[in-house]
């Protein structure tokens, strides 16, 4: 089997130095490999088959036979690189967390351990007899959250 250790070293030294990084790597016990990255900019299809070309040219399939797959990660994939949210500031995202709640707002801060997205949200002042939408800053923990993911809406 293909040593992810190895290969996801040799994919972080080939992406160095451009605006591209590594996402994720798997390699299944039937040697598929699948090999995610993006970018701060765009990920082209160039790029994918010139970081395929380099895996192929120093992973040899006479040694140990795989299957190979190198891609962008998806527009509405899942976040998965702190860097992902780094990217995606100012943008609305949707987030669900562990214990089943779901939601909806910018955005606005990605910290070490924590995030803020800006929800709108109904809140009844004291006072007043209907609630109204307010800008309300939900903080979550990365390790709380189930997925964070770039909200495409039409």
């Amino acid at each position: 089997m293909i040593d992810k250790a190895a290969l996801t070293q040799f994919i972080e030294k080939q992406l160095a130095g451009t605006d591209l990084y590594l996402v994720d790597v798997k390699v299944s016990p039937q040697n598929e490999i699948t090999v995610e990255i993006d970018s701060d900019t765009c990920v082209d299809i160039d790029r994918c088959v010139q970081l395929t070309r380099e895996i192929e040219g120093s992973f040899s399939r006479e040694e140990e036979d795989y299957e190979l797959e190198v891609g962008s990660s998806g527009l509405t994939s899942p976040f998965k690189v702190r860097r992902q949210y780094n990217k995606n500031l100012g943008n609305d995202v949707e987030v669900l967390t562990k214990d089943g709640k779901k939601y909806n707002g910018m955005l606005r801060e990605a910290g070490d351990d924590t995030f803020t997205v800006v929800c709108e949200e109904k809140v009844k002042r004291e006072g007043s007899k209907r609630p109204v939408l307010e800008k309300v800053d939900r903080i979550f923990r990365y390790e709380e959250v189930k997925y964070t993911k770039y909200l495409l809406q039409f």
